[in-house]
């Protein structure tokens, strides 16, 4: 779609200004170029940094209590296989380059049985829940799904819980493939066993995703919506375990230097937030695409199309109730426009109706009906005049001629 005409002329802007427009109209017609830097843009909309933070904040406070009901679990079903719970708690932990070890030698089972086991296990998983909760919240938040159509009490616990369990899940069977991969060193060359693995932790990690993402949005986002996400996703996911070691290794070196010990959870920190924000930026993408908010203006006016529909979303997306209807007018948009995007932009809101475009059109046909009681020759931002202004007449005089007559 082409960029909205209008804005600043570029005769009365500054020589950065007009590098910066000049920059921007060219980003606007190449969409190799355009498509990425929608997704910056709608990344830094979304505040999504800040939403990546606190999934990473949910996941410290959750890893060690999840990593302690996995050892539990293990000690009880493998006890009598000590070299395969060993090898399964490295390819768990593989996930963590560099601090795995780190972890490993601080991580016990829990030392319960029967009831208190069980009781335990219940807790855990309710404290955990946090990290799902936040995960609910971004991903709900970057899909600009209104507040009126998220889950509520109990289906967004029993999302949370879900979506524990299928992560969990999804890290033991990547852990339990990886482990037989592994073992067939004998009758694979090294090389051939390295790609064996990773191809089939790719296809895992990619299915993980799909279903992490269906259990962490609302139903009105469609599976069809959510599957670039999970490809993106997956692949992000399996790059930064290839080259995780060397970011935590260089993190863990300045950090251990300064800190000692605390450089450890400061490279633990460090690595959940790149992995929330890389699956944050994967979520962007799938929008991005999905909604076709490409090309955006990076530095407005003049807006483009995608820029108001975009607006759109980040306006409606604070919808508390079914019957609210929120309308977004640009002062720069020209005529048309906005009944065009209004419609656009509700049909691609998740779970939203016509409300909003309703409402929209209401407001246009009041706004003419004030033009139409205008004055020949008054500002159209003027409030109407009456009949008896228009004669100069003062209030006084009106009152007088109310007034009954005296006899």
């Amino acid at each position: 779609m082409e960029p909205v005409t209008g804005g600043t002329s570029l005769v009365t802007m500054n020589p950065a200004q007009q590098m910066v427009q000049l920059v921007d109209r060219f980003q606007q017609r190449q969409p190799w170029l355009a498509f990425p830097v929608a997704v910056w843009k709608k990344f830094g909309d979304d505040q999504a940094g800040n939403l990546a933070a606190l999934v990473a904040y949910y996941a410290f406070v959750s890893i060690f209590p999840l990593l302690l009901v996995f050892v539990t679990v293990l000690d009880i079903v493998l006890r009598d296989h000590p070299a395969l719970r060993a090898r399964l708690i490295d390819s768990a932990l593989a996930d963590y380059p560099v601090i795995g070890d780190q972890i490993k030698s601080n991580l016990h089972s829990y030392n319960k049985t029967g009831v208190a086991l069980l009781i335990g296990i219940v807790l855990i998983f309710l404290g955990a829940r946090g990290v799902a909760n936040a995960m609910q919240n971004a991903l709900n938040s970057v899909w600009e799904v209104p507040k009126a159509h998220r889950p509520g009490f109990p289906w967004s616990w029993l999302r949370s819980f879900g979506l524990v369990i299928v992560v969990g899940l999804g890290e033991i069977i990547t852990a339990v493939l990886s482990s037989v991969i592994g073992g067939t060193g004998h009758v694979l060359p090294g090389f051939a066993v390295k790609v064996a693995a990773t191809a089939v932790s790719l296809v895992l990690n990619i299915g993980m995703f799909w279903l992490a993402f269906r259990l962490a949005t609302a139903k009105a986002v469609t599976w069809r919506d959510l599957r670039l996400g999970a490809i993106i996703g997956g692949c992000i996911w399996q790059i930064l375990q290839l080259v995780g070691g060397y970011f935590i290794g260089h993190q863990l070196q300045h950090s251990s230097a300064l800190y000692g010990t605390f450089g450890i959870v400061l490279g633990l920190v460090a690595w959940l937030y790149l992995q929330a924000e890389a699956t944050l930026y994967a979520a962007e993408a799938n929008v991005v695409r999905a909604r076709r908010l490409w090309p955006r203006s990076l530095a407005p006016p003049p807006h483009t199309d995608e820029d108001v529909r975009a607006y759109r979303l980040y306006a409606q997306v604070e919808a508390r109730d079914n019957k609210e209807a929120i309308n977004v007018l640009l002062h720069d948009d020209p005529a048309g426009h906005s009944a065009e995007s209004a419609a656009a932009s509700q049909n691609e809101v998740p779970g939203a109706g016509r409300e909003a475009a309703v409402q929209g059109e209401a407001d246009r046909k009041a706004a003419d009906r004030g033009r139409r009681r205008q004055p020949k020759g008054a500002e159209p931002g003027e409030p109407p005049v009456s009949a008896g202004e228009t004669r100069r007449e003062e209030p006084h005089d009106r009152d007088e001629q109310r007034k009954p007559a005296q006899g």
